[in-house]
């Protein structure tokens, strides 16, 4: 028999809303912190490419005196003249945007058939073969002999002395391995009752389902060769070749004549060029990257963190 006491300590249905830990005053009162620490936190992240930006605007002389902050001071565009009225900027512009393509395509090429392969716990060697390549990341030839390697390949002053030599990255293929690795052994299980062939199970079955890893490779092979401007650097003589991060470099050192006649031809002084230049170069070679990243963002966390769990 059902008590008095019961019934009343019993809440009716509709009654009213019952509290629950989202509604309590802790929760809410970490939400609050937890929303301003984190908007905080992209303050601080943000600042420095706001006062680059900032800089790049300003007058040499705001810049050199430490005035500029957020804002722009002396508002002055001569720089970007300079740099974008050289035809050799859009050539090395071009260059770049060709090595990302074509080096990105083969580094993931490579890193997404080595992985797959060393991803196969039956194989062989396979061992051996992981060994090898985490050895690669702790020791290497050297300079000289990586130059004098691509000198005598014959890839010296051609697009293949930057590209080739970093077409794969062990930190991404250890990565790619242990997404492979993770996959359900059923699925090729049940891919070869239907007849497909190792080839076919990578294509068909591998590769559809791993667009968050892939995608995530992509930025990082991406970002690190168009950012990379010492190979071009080592085995690049021809200006007409260069890469556009090596171009504006050597504006920065000095080392290019092409940008003190573009200072002269838009009648700004080399004092100016030196003042704008490293904010006028940050600004330019990061716009590719950030139009690129927000397509591939919502890959980068799963990505990585799929690939870094072991199974």
């Amino acid at each position: 028999m059902v008590t008095q006491s019961a019934l009343t300590a019993t809440p009716e249905v509709g009654a009213g809303k019952s509290v629950g830990p989202r509604d309590s005053k802790g929760y809410k009162t970490f939400t609050w912190f937890n929303g301003t620490f984190l908007i905080l936190l992209c303050g601080f992240m943000l600042y420095p490419f706001v006062t680059v930006l900032a800089q790049s605007f300003s007058s040499a002389g705001a810049v050199k005196a430490g005035l500029v902050n957020v804002w722009p001071i002396g508002f002055n565009l001569d720089t970007y003249k300079v740099v974008i009225a050289n035809d050799l900027f859009w050539s090395s512009y071009r260059n770049t945007v060709v090595y990302t393509l074509v080096g990105t395509t083969i580094a993931m090429v490579l890193t997404t058939l080595l992985a797959y392969v060393l991803a196969r716990r039956a194989l062989r060697g396979r061992n051996v073969l992981i060994g090898i390549a985490v050895f690669t990341m702790f020791f290497n030839g050297g300079l000289i002999p990586n130059y004098v390697l691509i000198q005598t390949l014959g890839l010296k002053n051609t697009m293949w002395a930057v590209v080739l030599p970093g077409a794969i990255s062990v930190f991404n293929l250890l990565v790619m391995k242990s997404f492979f690795e993770n996959m359900p052994s059923e699925l090729e299980e049940a891919a070869q009752i239907d007849g497909l062939g190792w080839w076919g199970i990578f294509r068909r079955i591998v590769l559809p389902l791993s667009k968050a890893v892939i995608a995530t490779m992509i930025l990082f092979y991406s970002v690190a060769i168009w950012n990379d401007w010492f190979a071009a650097f080592l085995y690049l003589d021809k200006q007409e070749l260069f890469p556009v991060t090596l171009y504006l470099r050597n504006m920065i050192a000095g080392a290019s004549s092409t940008a003190s006649q573009g200072a002269a031809a838009a009648g700004s002084s080399k004092e100016a060029i030196s003042a704008n230049i490293q904010a006028v170069t940050m600004i330019l070679t990061i716009i590719p990257v950030l139009c690129i990243y927000p397509f591939v963002q919502r890959y980068f966390v799963s990505g990585i963190m799929l690939g870094s769990v072991k199974g």
